[in-house]
């Protein structure tokens, strides 16, 4: 877990993301590591040539590019040691010969002097970007760090010698230092977090030039490279040590070089069902009906916007502005928790239940849904159960169906009413925050949030609250695995591949269109179940890419309805439902309260006739998931009156998993 701080301005920070941390247990194999590190360092950063070629073109506009490249560089030049290993500047009589967790690292002179000289004149060139005195203070110790680092980078190899192997060549040259003051100023970890600009990229350079130059921690223009077989007992050399355990053991693994895992099966060949499954029709299929007593839901308190995004940018990140953020998923930021996933999920369950009017002895059965979950003992409903008060229920498990989770939760609850025929609680959570890494693409539309809410039985003849549901799952594996957590081949990240998602999207909403389209009007009227939709909740994504599938598609763009931007996507678990009831309330006639009603994922569900005939009209709305969410509507009571009633919730959230579709019927009642 890799989770965010606030520091004392109030501000969202990712420590991680300056600091790299990997997990060296998932690397089986150097290769894996060095694979990992080309993507991660290699790919995205200019080498010194590249750098000069480009000031002598005049490719460079503004002073912040540079000093953006010339970050990159020095991260890539330093993508071992800052990933590996921790440097000692030991005195070299102290230095242990016959250690293997002591390296020397032997280097190749290089003379940087005519790349320096062009970098120097490159950068005065230029104009101010935002802050001269800033931009000044970030190119002195940026510049220092790359004119004497007299060695180039491309050879270096991720295991160094250890101190024995290096000095089986006299010749071999690694570091030594005229002079070393162990007291030399550097940034704590806490000067790092408490960075503070009014520019969001300048704070990230800033953080970024901090870490650089905790990495060269001595006065570097006392810097050289001597031969071993020269050194004297009073030199200053500087040896490398692991930065971690899990590092020293992942180097021992690689130098042994005879760690081989069982090889994993393949996967078989797709095959489509023998027959399509069809919709579930409730009134057909169960004795007792559904009724939806109460929805909650519990936000994250802390808001990361775009803008956070960009202070705290990655040196693995490719350049992006807070404005092409929001263009590209229609987020502007999204809502993260300090809280645990299973409290963020026991405060919505309470919301739920005082919602609902119902008491924790009514409740027959809890269920939870989750893809983010790292409680396995107790599951995480049978540990609400019992902080909620629940002495016994006939049934507490987790569920764990990813973007699907709420209308996997649902159905389930559907069919557990006829075992019990009492209220079921189900519960959706996710909390992405502490789980998405270095990952650009998950941190932009990932956010932390919970839904709950009381499925009970419907009075005797009364028409059921969830009519029709349908859900789908699997496919080729390319677009099963398009969203996965943990992820080892970007440290156990959560990782989204954009092109298999949209695949999914593309298949599963052709599917739920015509299906829609093959069933009948609900209230038994000409043309289809189609035809009866005003309002389309999608799921609460990435906006820009399901605004053009379901254009596409045939769906309208007026005619549906987003609140992505302010909350962003906390997978299927909590978010469309919330959208569907936040632009409920936003079109409901002045004089009229807003019913509440509607879910998610792969399935339709349409509002109680009985409450349409009290004199309100009855609006069709689909909600479809791409993927997954969660949500909560208004508090009602066992009162007629304040069952009109109750303020609204609307967040949103984003994971993976099957395709999302419900219908809703949504009546305004006069108060």
């Amino acid at each position: 877990m890799k989770p965010f701080v606030i520091n004392r301005y109030g501000r969202i920070v990712f420590p991680f993301n300056f600091v790299p941390a990997f997990d060296f247990s998932v690397f089986d194999s150097l290769e894996q590591f060095s694979a990992v590190i080309r993507r991660d360092f290699e790919e995205k950063a200019p080498t010194e040539s590249d750098i000069v070629a480009r000031i002598h073109a005049g490719g460079y506009k503004t002073r912040y590019e540079l000093l953006r490249d010339l970050a990159l560089t020095l991260f890539w030049a330093n993508r071992y040691g800052i990933t590996l290993y921790e440097k000692r500047p030991t005195r070299w009589r102290d230095v242990p010969r016959f250690r293997d967790e002591v390296f020397l690292p032997v280097f190749k002179a290089s003379d940087m002097s005519e790349l320096s000289a062009a970098v120097d004149a490159g950068y005065r060139a230029l104009g101010t970007t935002w802050d001269e005195g800033v931009e000044d203070k970030a190119f002195r110790i940026l510049f220092d760090v790359f004119r004497h680092r007299r060695w180039g980078g491309a050879e270096l190899p991720a295991i160094k010698p250890t101190v024995a192997e290096a000095l089986a060549n006299p010749r071999n040259t690694t570091w030594t230092l005229l002079a070393y003051d162990p007291d030399y100023p550097g940034y704590s970890w806490q000067d790092i977090v408490e960075c503070h600009h009014a520019v969001p990229e300048l704070e990230a350079l800033l953080r970024q030039t901090m870490v650089l130059h905790n990495e060269y921690r001595w006065d570097r223009s006392k810097l050289r490279l001597t031969e071993v077989g020269k050194l004297d007992g009073d030199d200053w050399v500087v040896v490398f040590t692991p930065r971690s355990e899990d590092a020293a053991d992942f180097i021992r693994r690689a130098r042994a070089g005879h760690r081989q895992r069982v090889a994993r099966p393949a996967p078989a060949a797709t095959q489509r069902p023998i027959t399509p499954y069809p919709p579930i029709e409730v009134r057909k299929r169960f004795a007792v009906m559904p009724r939806l007593e109460a929805l909650a839901v519990q936000k994250g308190e802390h808001v990361c916007t775009n803008e956070d995004l960009i202070r705290n940018a990655a040196w693995c990140w490719s350049p992006m502005t807070a404005e092409e953020i929001h263009l590209k998923t229609g987020i502007a930021q999204r809502l993260y928790t300090d809280l645990d996933l299973d409290h963020l999920a026991l405060l919505a369950a309470r919301r739920a239940l005082e919602k609902s009017g119902r008491r924790p002895e009514e409740i027959g059965a809890v269920v939870f849904c989750s893809c983010t979950s790292a409680k396995m003992m107790p599951s995480v409903a049978t540990w609400l159960s019992g902080q909620l008060g629940m002495f016994q229920t006939h049934t507490s498990c987790d569920l764990v169906a990813a973007c699907a989770g709420l209308p996997y939760g649902l159905g389930e609850a559907v069919r557990l009413l006829q075992e019990v025929e009492r209220p079921v609680l189900v519960v959706c959570g996710e909390k992405f925050s502490d789980k998405i890494g270095t990952v650009r693409t998950s941190r932009m539309i990932f956010g932390d949030g919970a839904a709950a809410l009381v499925v009970a039985p419907a009075e005797r003849g009364a028409a059921p609250d969830v009519e029709v549901f349908q859900t789908y799952a699997s496919g080729p594996m390319s677009e099963v695995d398009s969203i996965v957590w943990p992820n080892p081949e970007f440290d156990n990240n959560i990782t989204v591949y954009g092109p298999e998602v949209r695949n999914l999207v593309k298949r599963y909403l052709g599917q739920m269109l015509a299906e829609l389209k093959a069933l009948p009007h609900p209230d038994g009227g000409a043309g289809t179940l189609m035809d009866a939709i005003e309002l389309t909740v999608p799921h609460q994504a990435n906006r820009t890419m399901v605004e053009r599938i379901a254009a596409d598609a045939g769906l309208a763009p007026e005619t549906c309805y987003f609140n992505i931007e302010t909350v962003a996507t906390r997978s299927m678990t909590p978010s469309a439902p919330v959208s569907s009831i936040a632009r409920c309330a936003s079109s409901r006639p002045a004089s009229a309260p807003a019913r509440w009603a509607g879910t998610s994922s792969c399935g339709w569900i349409r509002r109680s006739r009985r409450e349409a005939t009290r004199g309100g009209d009855v609006r069709h709305a689909l909600i479809f998931q791409l993927g997954g969410a969660g949500w909560a509507p208004p508090k009602p009571s066992h009162s007629r009156r304040s069952r009109q009633h109750g303020s609204l919730w609307a967040p949103s959230s984003y994971s993976r998993g099957g395709l999302v579709l419900i219908l809703c019927a949504v009546a305004y009642s006069p108060a």
